[in-house]
């Protein structure tokens, strides 16, 4: 590995520390290859999802950063400089995730980049509609294609990268499950805080119940996905993940915020013991 490649790689895992602790644990312990395709994958998406939930940028500069970067993704990644005119009007306000988006791309697997390319577009054009609507999700059909969007896009990705690197083929009904369960945990545990910015996920006339047992839907669903699994780096990763989803739902239903770093540790070792 070069002395660029180091220095990058060493930039992308402490940004990726840095940005979701949560997913640092699972990626950090795949196989490198594995491991700089889902770290890279990961911070392409936490890149586009930091302009979408932005506190102080305007729902038309969302909008129009969002399908900026969609457009830029669909045809020359690898040009750091139209990026760099995309975001220079607002480079003081977007966090380092954002702006080193072409950074994220060059840190990918080259054989398997157009594949997280092509996702991080699809997912930025989805946001940019759901900024345009004002995120106010009426049925739970526009709950479905807002999660499909911000996080079930994500199971399909996945799913092209475990093919890719080893072969396993999973189901992909099952695998928008997984991503559309974790993303319903965490409406539930952001709703307050979403509410402060005037956003609101659930469906008209649902209660806090009601969004409780969407997410335990998808997570017995993401379940199944994860059973199927047989690769043991992929499974372990995505274990983790899913443990800590159903440990959130337990701690919420118990009255508590969220998991205390114990928890967190426990869960996790009880989810990977025996791999």
């Amino acid at each position: 590995m070069s002395k660029i490649n180091k220095s990058l790689h060493t930039d992308a895992m402490n940004v990726l520390y840095a940005t979701s602790r949560t997913f640092f644990i699972p990626i950090n312990g795949l196989p490198s290859e594995l491991k700089e395709a889902v770290a890279a994958s990961y911070l392409c998406m936490r890149a586009i999802d930091e302009i979408e939930d932005h506190p102080d940028l305007t729902t038309d500069v969302k909008v129009n950063l969002l399908q900026s970067v969609s457009k830029f993704l669909q045809g020359s990644p690898n040009e750091q400089e139209v990026l760099e005119d995309i975001f220079f009007p607002y480079q003081s306000q977007l966090p380092e995730v954002t702006l080193r988006l072409t950074d994220w791309i060059q840190f990918c697997p080259s054989s398997i980049r157009p594949t997280v390319c092509r996702y991080t577009a699809i997912m930025a054009e989805g946001m940019a509609k759901w900024a345009a609507k004002g995120w106010q999700v009426q049925t739970e059909e526009d709950l479905d294609e807002y999660t499909y969007y911000v996080a079930g896009l994500v199971g399909l990705m996945l799913n092209e990268i475990w093919k890719w690197h080893d072969g396993t083929e999973s189901d992909e009904k099952l695998a928008v499950a997984y991503g559309r369960g974790l993303q319903a945990v965490n409406i539930l545990r952001n709703q307050n805080e979403d509410a402060t910015r005037d956003v609101n996920y659930f469906p008209k006339g649902w209660t806090f119940a009601d969004m409780m047992k969407y997410a335990k839907r998808n997570l017995g669903l993401a379940d199944i996905y994860t059973a199927n699994i047989t690769s043991p780096p992929i499974l372990k990763f995505c274990k983790i993940p899913l443990a800590l989803a159903h440990g959130t739902v337990e701690v919420m239903e118990s009255g508590k915020e969220k998991l205390s770093r114990f928890d967190v540790m426990k869960i996790v070792g009880r989810a990977i013991k025996g791999l």
